[in-house]
């Protein structure tokens, strides 16, 4: 069949319907582990969890060809009705960039007040270059006016996080030799500016809106630090990141575990979903030979392509559950050590020609365009309907088509 030039306005206006045609309405069977744990999804997560794909998918469109109030774009903004865009922030193209937008949801979508965390491309040199040096992480935030502030990076790295009275009083538990990866810190620290006076101000205006943290890649990492921040503050975000990397060490994920009470395996309830998807290798970075570690609140997607089903999640238990991510990573690291112990694997860590640490070809870093972006749909590209492979699928089709 030839391809006909009106096609693309009624592809993008069908979007919607025929997307949430495509959701689950009915249970799995219950998926119970070696303890008799429910590790089951139930639809209502699964659909939740599709919606927020596609609300993070659009934040693409920042630094691009942009969104425009009441909430336009050439991707996705049309699905979603009673939508409001507040602001959208742009920290630059370095390697500590942050792109996002603040949203309103209002009804008959679910009352809330939503930011979104786009992700970055320069993923795997963020982590690289800037994890070496992990810095100390003080929980309590600076009620300073950081707009104002005319230290220098470096300067503000270096300052303590000084809780205000307001903050002390919300969270008085100190977060005891915990470590953050310095890139994704900075990262947060060029964001919070940008956004926490709007926050502030909704919350005050709004306080019946829930609160929502969204974040894909190097966006799921900021959205960690700022849900710690907001926890701080006596505010109770719900969090749902998509292949977010490591960012700190064990003490900072205990942490994060005792704040949004993350234990073996959390149900729809829990207001923290970390979700990780096979073969992405970002979940598994910085490496673990380097201090990093997980927390826990995984939701896992054990289906390859797209697009998964109910059936294809699952909870997780706890940080390192190995029936999830952390399963592919022990795997291929026994494997490396069989074939060659573990001088050479030390040596695979070290770039000696450049001085600093490398990530082995074992974490696959080609799936960063591939299993990386493959969030229920193929995020990362701002037209309309999403990235154009999924079109096929998501809308109708004959078998003798031809373009």
């Amino acid at each position: 069949m030839r391809f006909r030039s009106n096609i693309l306005p009624w592809l993008s206006l069908g979007a919607w319907i025929l997307g949430a045609q495509a959701l689950p309405t009915s249970q799995t069977s219950l998926h119970l582990d070696s303890n008799g744990s429910n590790r089951t999804i139930s639809v209502q997560l699964f659909n939740e969890l599709e919606e927020h794909s596609r609300i993070v998918d659009i934040a693409y469109c920042v630094g691009t060809t942009g969104i425009q109030k009441p909430f336009l774009c050439a991707s996705r903004c049309q699905e979603f009705e009673g939508f409001e865009l507040v602001t959208t922030w742009n920290t630059g193209p370095l390697l500590s960039d942050s792109c996002g937008y603040i949203v309103l949801s209002h009804p008959p979508s679910p009352p809330r007040i939503i930011i979104a965390f786009r992700g970055t491309y320069s993923i795997a040199n963020t982590i690289v270059d800037l994890s070496t040096v992990p810095q100390e992480y003080v929980p309590y935030p600076d009620d300073e006016d950081e707009s104002q502030d005319t230290s220098t990076i470096s300067e503000k790295l270096l300052k303590p996080l000084r809780g205000s009275k307001r903050s002390v009083e919300a969270d008085e538990e100190n977060c005891t030799n915990c470590t953050v990866h310095s890139g994704f810190l900075t990262s947060w620290h060029h964001t919070r500016p940008q956004i926490l006076p709007h926050i502030e101000s909704l919350i005050a205006k709004y306080p019946d809106y829930q609160l929502t943290l969204i974040g894909h890649s190097l966006g799921g990492a900021v959205a960690a630090l700022a849900s710690l921040d907001f926890q701080a503050r006596g505010w109770d975000p719900q969090v749902t990141t998509f292949g977010e990397p490591r960012v700190g060490n064990q003490a900072l994920m205990n942490y994060f575990n005792r704040k949004f009470k993350l234990g073996d395996i959390e149900g729809a309830e829990s207001s923290y979903r970390r979700v990780t998807h096979v073969d992405d290798p970002v979940p598994l970075l910085p490496l673990k030979e380097w201090g990093y570690k997980m927390h826990a609140g995984e939701v896992y997607i054990s289906k390859a392509s797209l697009s998964p089903s109910v059936a294809d999640l699952q909870h997780c238990a706890g940080d390192d559950d190995p029936d999830c991510i952390a399963g592919a990573e022990s795997a291929a690291l026994e494997a490396r050590f069989d074939a060659q112990g573990l001088k050479d694997m030390v040596g695979e860590w070290w770039n000696e020609e450049e001085a600093m640490w490398a990530i082995p070809a074992r974490y696959k870093l080609w799936q960063l365009f591939f299993a990386h972006r493959d969030y229920f749909w193929r995020l990362g590209l701002c037209v309309p309907g999403g990235d154009p492979r999924d079109w096929y699928r998501k809308y109708p089709h004959s078998e003798n088509e031809e373009l």
